[in-house]
């Protein structure tokens, strides 16, 4: 690609390199000069503007940008692609979902040309309906068409959307005296929602293993989520203890992700049950967001994975925390 200025007797065909006002409002950057663009800055007294040339084999950013965001898509289900505009194309999710990437082949195809680039969220990051993935940005108005070809190729089926395999949750909440109740049961729910899941039950029983272990045992929905009334504290403590009495196994207790420390999961025959902390009360990020968000979308979330979640899993601050991170000294 040629950059540069030019005498406006030879600037038609070129791409306007920066925006310019003239006579009837402003010629926009990255417009192709035509004889009516060329006449009205002319008249607007320009004897020359800066322009870029495409040369043999490059392509336009638009089209470098849709090329690219079409092989980062391959056709994966769920995620929908915009107007290339400005060398520019979104990558969004057309469902509730987790977004899953193959960081390696992204930074492949970052590493072909600097003007080439793709941008995305967080691996296994939430996102709602509408929300953005992915953008695709072609900084330069045209890059070697073998370049893009490279990126292109580089990052063929990097993104996709795993969607909620499971459609309803149950809830069971432990009540103890003075306990809190059903607090939280609202932002609970909204997790469940947000994943495009329905709430099948809200079930309140005592803080009792046994109660416990049947009301898990006669849950109907397709993932159990138990909230204590009283903190869970040891792997033989009530919550896991019933799950366990109820026919069901523990698989993991504890995590390194904070708010989220006290949260264990397991099963019930081929039903995930998550025990959540008492910090799930509130609505702000927690450790089981990404744990419930995996479990219901069908991925990867075993003892590895949970391990492999300390790197980033310190989350906002929450105000109910009994003692907070950072003391205020005076």
């Amino acid at each position: 690609m040629r950059f540069g200025p030019v005498p406006l007797d030879r600037a038609e065909g070129g791409i306007l390199a920066h925006s310019e006002r003239v006579a009837d409002g402003r010629l926009r950057k990255g417009v192709v000069l035509g004889a009516t663009q060329i006449a009205a800055l002319r008249a607007a007294g320009y004897g020359s503007v800066t322009v870029a040339r495409l040369d043999a084999g490059d392509l336009h950013e638009d089209d470098a940008a849709r090329t690219l965001a079409e092989a980062l898509q391959d056709g994966a289900a769920g995620i929908s692609l915009s107007r290339a505009v400005t060398g520019r194309v979104n990558l969004t999710a057309d469902r509730p979902g987790v977004v899953c990437l193959e960081a390696g082949a992204i930074h492949a195809a970052n590493a072909v040309d600097p003007m080439i680039t793709v941008a995305t969220v967080p691996d296994h990051h939430q996102i709602r309906a509408g929300g953005m993935m992915a953008t695709v940005k072609i900084i330069a108005y045209g890059v070697p068409g073998d370049a893009l070809s490279r990126a292109a190729d580089a990052a063929r089926g990097a993104l996709r959307l795993a969607v909620a395999q499971y459609g309803t949750a149950s809830l069971i909440i432990t009540d103890t005296p003075g306990g809190p109740g059903n607090k939280g049961a609202d932002a609970v729910a909204a997790r469940v929602t947000g994943l495009g899941m329905e709430m099948a039950e809200t079930v309140i029983c005592a803080h009792d293993t046994g109660a416990l272990a049947r009301a898990i045992a006669a849950s109907t929905g397709e993932i159990v989520l138990v909230l204590a009334g009283s903190a869970t504290s040891d792997p033989n403590d009530t919550a896991p203890q019933a799950l366990r009495e109820a026919g069901g196994e523990v698989t993991r207790f504890g995590m390194p992700v904070d708010p989220g420390n006290l949260l264990f999961f397991g099963r019930l025959g081929e039903r995930p049950v998550i025990g959540l902390p008492g910090s799930a009360r509130s609505p702000v990020l927690h450790g089981a967001d990404w744990v419930l968000a995996r479990l219901a979308c069908g991925l990867a979330c075993g003892t590895d994975e949970i391990a492999r979640m300390g790197v980033g899993g310190l989350l906002k601050e929450i105000p109910s925390r009994p003692q907070p991170r950072r003391a205020t000294y005076r």
